[in-house]
This record gives C-alpha cells, structure tokens and sequence, in this order.
C-alpha cells in the first residue's frame, strides 16, 4: 500500500488542478425533430394510464378545495400527524416547515403536499422545480406524498418536458413518477423501498 506523504498529496494535487484547468470542449447536443417524437390523441388519459402502471393514482378535479376530501378518504391521511403542505392554498398542513433549519427533523412527516410544474404522458412524471423546496428531502422522506400539477401543463414526453425546462431555475429539480420500488431477481417488486409508500397525483383545471 502506497504510504501518504506530504510529497505525494502535492503531486496528487497538482494533477487535480491541471484537469480542473483544463478547458474540454465536449459534443454538441443532437438536434431533436420534435415533430417525429411520441404524441398523443388524449395526453391526461396517457398520463393518468401510465401512472397507474407505476404504482400512483390520479384524480381529476375542477377546484383545488376537492383535495381535502378526497385525501381525507384515504385511511393514512386522515390518521396523519404530521402534513406538510406546500401547497396551502389548496391544504392546509400541520408542519411549518419555514421555521425547520434542520432537516433531520423532518425524519417523522406523514405526508408532503407539494406543487408540480408540468406532468409528462409519456412517462407519467411530474417536474418539481427545487425553488419550491423549503427542505428538497420533503419529497423523499415523506410516508406519502401527494402532488399538485395542472393538466393544463401537460406535455406529451420527455423531449417537450425538457425543452419546457430549458435552463433550470433553481440547482434542484426532479422528475418524480410512481412511490419508490425496488425489485430482486426473484422478480419481487417493494414499493417505498427508499422513500413514498404511495403518490396521488391531482390534475387541476
């Protein structure tokens, strides 16, 4: 084993500088011809379809208040203690998460409530733009979670959905599609292995 000397941790050094200094000029991205790329006839049916096939479930609903009583159908909410909503104007949540520094603390949250910007048919994701994000964990860390999204924001597949992101606003973004699953070479599937047992999706007007 090589022994560490002050020697060897300069030299190691200066050949992390002269990469870090050193300017590549990579490939350019290839041109997309949008008009070739997956579309569909009834882009919210896509998307409703395919998100149930990994594991979430959608609701149409014509005014935000229906959240609050679909939600309080599903027996895990309704028994929650801890909900955080970013999304107040539609719920109400239990957790203010602005006077939370830490978010270690956030280990107990039942539910995340959160605002989506798009959705995507093609895949059933929903973009979540990180500025929206007190703490980024709140959407991994939740038992359940459950997102807000127009469907008048739906775009067809990933190619329009990352035109429509362009330069990000924030470091932060995800694509979030179906809870966590896991699955071994038995062929076993685990949902909320790593982080939601359950998403619902509600498409507003």
């Amino acid at each position: 084993m090589l022994k560490k000397t002050k020697a060897t941790t300069t030299s190691r050094q200066a050949v992390l500088d002269r990469l870090t200094g050193k300017q590549v000029t990579g490939p350019g991205l290839p041109t997309v011809a949008m008009d070739q790329t997956v579309h569909f006839e009834d882009p919210v049916a896509k998307f409703i379809e395919v998100l149930s096939t990994v594991g979430g479930q959608a609701h149409v609903i014509d005014d935000t208040q229906q959240i609050g009583a679909i939600l309080s159908e599903i027996p895990v909410y309704a028994d929650a203690k801890r909900v955080v909503s970013l999304v107040p104007e539609a719920i109400p949540g239990s957790l203010d998460v602005a006077s939370i520094d830490d978010p270690h603390a956030l280990a107990s949250v039942d539910w995340t409530i959160a605002k989506g910007e798009f959705a995507v048919a093609e895949n059933g994701a929903i973009w979540v733009e990180g500025a929206t994000m007190p703490h980024r964990v709140l959407l991994f860390i939740a038992q359940y979670l459950a997102i807000v999204v127009s469907r008048s924001d739906m775009v067809h597949n990933l190619h329009e959905g990352y035109a429509r992101i362009g330069t990000p606003k924030s470091p932060f973004g995800v694509f979030v599609s179906g809870p966590s699953k896991t699955a071994d070479i038995e062929q076993s599937l685990v949902l909320g292995a790593h982080g939601c047992r359950a998403l619902q999706v509600f498409l507003t007007p």
